[in-house]
């Protein structure tokens, strides 16, 4: 299949479920008013305006950018360690997030203090603020590391002892806390494309797209890097530089879309392989596009099938994505132990 109609199906996908996604959901909506709304008409019920513009179109658009960021997050690694199981998650950035979250939710109950005169910030404006921080923090650390080890095994080691202390100060927190703060935590790591609201979605959208943007500006030493660090070091790739380059577009694009939405699973792992495999080759100039489409695609079809039609019940995300990540990495596994 020729790349340039393989683009406009995956473009086309992509609007397809979009739009689905705004008229599709415990309240069914005709695509006819859905339309009118998004043109400025009036609807009829009022309501359903309200439903579109207010709770659907953001949600959309946040599947749409989440997808497409831990989708391209997750070739960036498994292309920079040569691995394909690599994912946003593997050097602890996620988890660093979640640590954050853990400590307001936990620890604080959801309130970070600001002065000593009262003012605290609450709700999910606060856990959005703490998952940034703690991802952020983590980041930093990983970047300082990779500045000090010459080989991508010990970044890959470092970064997941790292998730492990994450982890470990996580679990001694929920071992004091209380049952209603640990369901409430443990709600939040289900993942939800819901949570960006109208106001915060253009500032969710900057910092996405320009990790987007950046992961795009990297594929020629990506596709050096793919021949080995000591070929695309003859090519004039400067490997450490480049590593940076990688790892601050990654930690961006992962701190982003978890502060946001949660640990949101699989998109990031499973989908460079469907990728690959759609396309057929590594050729990043290709690949990384096709692996963005095809991160939104699967995270905008997620986020329908986790409505229940005429229930009002709506599934955890983190629920979903595994019917379709697991699949593929089991696959992926297989194929190269050639059974």
């Amino acid at each position: 299949m020729k790349s340039s109609l393989l683009f406009a199906l995956l473009g086309l996908l992509v609007a397809v479920l979009w739009t689905a996604s705004l008229t599709y959901g415990t309240v069914p909506i005709p695509p006819i008013d859905v339309v009118r709304i998004l043109l400025g008409q009036p609807s009829d019920p009022v309501a359903w305006s309200t439903i579109v513009l207010e709770s659907r179109l953001p949600q959309a658009t946040t599947a749409l950018l989440v997808g497409a960021s831990l989708a391209a997050a997750g070739l960036l690694l498994q292309t920079l360690f040569r691995n394909p199981l690599a994912g946003p998650s593997i050097l602890g950035i996620s988890d660093g997030a979640n640590l954050g979250v853990a400590i307001v939710m936990l620890f604080f109950g959801g309130t970070i203090g600001l002065t000593t005169g009262g003012a605290a910030i609450g709700g999910s404006l606060a856990l959005i603020l703490a998952a940034f921080a703690g991802a952020c923090c983590v980041l930093a650390l990983i970047i300082y590391f990779s500045t000090r080890v010459s080989g991508n095994v010990m970044l890959l080691i470092l970064g997941i002892m790292v998730g492990y202390l994450a982890s470990s100060l996580i679990s001694l927190l929920n071992f004091y806390a209380s049952a209603d703060r640990i369901r409430g935590y443990v709600m939040w790591g289900m993942g939800d494309f819901s949570s960006v609201s109208n106001t915060r979605l253009p500032f969710f959208a900057l910092c996405t797209l320009g990790g987007l943007i950046a992961a795009l500006l990297l594929v020629k030493p990506l596709n050096a890097l793919l021949l080995g660090e000591r070929y695309a070091t003859n090519l004039g790739v400067k490997i450490r530089r480049t590593r940076v380059l990688i790892l601050l577009c990654t930690g961006l694009l992962t701190a982003t879309a978890t502060a946001f939405c949660g640990p949101v699973s699989f998109i990031g792992l499973a989908v460079p392989h469907v990728a690959r495999l759609t396309l057929g080759r590594a050729d990043h100039r290709m690949l990384l596009p096709v692996t963005m489409l095809l991160g939104s695609a699967m995270a905008l079809l997620c986020n329908l099938l986790t409505v229940i039609p005429g229930t009002g019940t709506v599934f955890p995300l983190n629920a979903v994505t595994p019917i379709f990540g697991a699949p593929v990495i089991i696959y992926v596994i297989l194929r190269r132990r050639g059974i």
